[in-house]
């Protein structure tokens, strides 16, 4: 009897060693997919436990037993660290890198574009219509939505810095929003804390207003500073800024395309050419290079610029100077 046990527990002792080095060798073994796409995308709820998440995993596309991946998830002691997201499956993928993945949060990341001179209306539009997003700001008004974004009763215009933005899939359309609401704030830190001495902003609201018209009245980029200096020079002296872009986003959707002689008399509360100083709110989403210029502007003393016709500005000191630029650049091309 006693060597029959004996042969058996040798049998037993021999079975465990071949399960455990299976085991091993299954780990680092690269799991089948199912046919079709050469990525699948597993999508862990929160709260899911490990045994749903290998259930999940199969269901996905993963070609193998999922007891076998629960007890890997537990065995590893990492089964309660997964976390919930979308990840990619894809080809080559192990049973340990794929809890690796699973632990590491590395879910599927999709961009979110926000550019430099939109207005919110614009901003809303590309959130709104992002396919990869979950739109939880649907049917809010602008209002509401600073509201659910923790910026109640601040007006949204200009408060989301322009940049490109990874989120995890399915990202809330809010949580978006947020980030590039707490960019724009780090951001006008940033510039107010390097403004030149003798500017004549007395706030960052202050800067975001003008650094959005200059964004605005931008085409080639070397002009931003020297348009920044024209504002800084008005704004000192209580010169109008009579700058247009102001005046069509006082017009809003009313707006044609065709600004017209009336629209520039029409008295707004955006309306640079009727009223002096910066209008009540920002006017688009200035980028960095527009918060600079507003706060360290070039030294000059002109007063005036002009299109030229090819994206850049002739800027004058003098409003006789301002008018021969714009015989030659403006009339003759009329």
């Amino acid at each position: 009897m006693f060597r029959t046990f004996a042969r058996l527990l040798s049998i037993l002792t021999i079975l465990v060693l071949a399960a455990g080095a299976y085991a091993v060798w299954w780990l680092d073994q690269p799991l089948t997919l199912g046919e079709g796409a050469q990525t699948h995308e597993l999508t862990v709820v929160p709260g899911m436990s490990a045994k749903a998440v290998a259930s999940a995993a199969v269901s996905s596309g993963v070609q193998t037993r999922s007891d076998f991946l629960y007890a890997w998830f537990r065995l590893s002691g990492k089964g309660r660290d997964i976390k919930a997201g979308t990840y990619a499956l894809e080809r080559g993928l192990t049973p340990k890198s794929l809890l690796d993945k699973l632990v590491r949060g590395d879910q599927i990341l999709q961009s979110v574009t926000l550019v430099e001179g939109w207005n919110v209306r614009d901003v809303l539009r590309a959130i709104g219509e992002h396919p990869d997003l979950e739109q939880d700001i649907e049917g809010l008004t602008p209002v509401q939505i600073m509201a659910k974004i923790d910026r109640e009763g601040v007006h949204p215009e200009g408060r989301f810095f322009p940049e490109t933005y990874h989120v995890p899939k399915h990202a809330k359309a809010s949580d978006v929003l947020r980030q590039a609401a707490r960019m724009m704030d780090e951001k006008l830190d940033e510039a107010w804390g390097m403004r030149a001495e003798g500017t004549p902003l007395k706030s960052k609201d202050e800067l975001l207003i003008l650094a959005s018209i200059i964004e605005k009245e931008t085409g080639a980029p070397a002009d931003r500073p020297m348009i920044g200096g024209v504002f800084a020079n008005r704004l000192r002296i209580g010169m109008r800024l009579q700058t247009d872009p102001t005046v069509i986003y006082g017009l809003g959707e009313q707006f044609d395309g065709n600004l017209r002689r009336r629209d520039l008399e029409s008295d707004t509360p955006y309306n640079t050419y009727t009223r002096a100083g910066l209008p009540p709110t920002p006017i688009s989403m200035p980028g960095w290079a527009s918060l600079e210029a507003a706060v360290r502007p070039a030294s000059t003393k002109a007063l005036y610029f002009v299109a030229k016709g090819d994206g850049s500005s002739h800027f004058s000191n003098s409003l006789g100077e301002h008018n021969a630029a714009v015989r030659r650049y403006i009339l003759k091309r009329q």
